[in-house]
């Protein structure tokens, strides 16, 4: 959605609503979870974007203030069987806790031409998690696949019911690690042309690159804990 005033004339506030804070790090002890979460809520973060396991600790520290959680289901690889996915899905959201899940598709399927099956999968978490009123936002691989598989990928979660389409988890490990690049975020957008919502992630790291993004009409992105502060810095 095009903004109506460029990034760089935003408030602090308006430029926090963009972002999901990303605590992702498997390696994070309580505490490191608890900093960085607070961290989000203090920036004023759209959301936190956590594991289930850190459901508690969000909710504690969430509630009450204007920051939401957004939970990942199977991730980093979206490769449970579709009957696993719906199942957590059901687990995390039935508590109504949950603002928005991210999911992953399963981009071995993609890459394969499983176009039915990405689908079918999508489909099925998007209406376990609407019926509990939870936006999902659908993560494509995207440094795992063409420009033409990206565009393709967009029209099959926008026909599964998708709130958004997604870049990249930050945790692909099997060539280039770009993410949220302006070719890929194009492509998603030309292709959606206002059919589903936008969110970028992978590499956002300058408030360069954030505003540029944002100028652009992405409706969120999400931002690494270390990142946030630097692209909201001077603001």
């Amino acid at each position: 959605m095009k903004p109506l005033k460029k990034a760089s004339e935003m408030s602090v506030k308006e430029l926090a609503a963009y972002i999901d804070q990303s605590v992702l790090k498997p390696e994070f002890t309580q505490d490191e979870i608890r900093k960085y979460i607070q961290e989000g809520i203090d920036f004023g973060c759209k959301t936190v974007c956590i594991n289930p396991s850190s459901l508690p600790i969000a909710r504690e520290l969430c509630k009450g203030t204007d920051t939401k959680i957004c939970v990942v289901c199977d991730f980093p690889f979206g490769l449970s069987t579709t009957r696993s996915k719906v199942m957590q899905a059901e687990e995390y959201c039935k508590d109504k806790d949950i603002f928005e899940l991210d999911i992953v598709a399963n981009y071995g399927w993609i890459r394969s031409g499983m176009w039915k099956e990405v689908e079918e999968d999508i489909k099925a978490v998007c209406d376990v998690c609407h019926k509990y009123g939870t936006e999902v936002k659908v993560i494509f691989e995207t440094d795992a696949l063409t420009i033409d598989e990206v565009k393709k990928a967009t029209e099959v979660a926008i026909a599964a019911g998708a709130d958004f389409v997604k870049t990249s988890t930050g945790f692909f490990t099997g060539g280039k690690c770009e993410g949220a690049t302006i070719e890929v975020i194009k492509a998603m957008m030309d292709t959606a042309k206002g059919r589903v919502k936008i969110k970028g992630s992978g590499a956002i790291r300058t408030q360069e690159h954030f505003f540029e993004l944002i100028d652009m009409g992405i409706d969120r992105m999400g931002i690494g804990y270390k990142s946030t502060p630097v692209v909201l810095k001077g603001r």
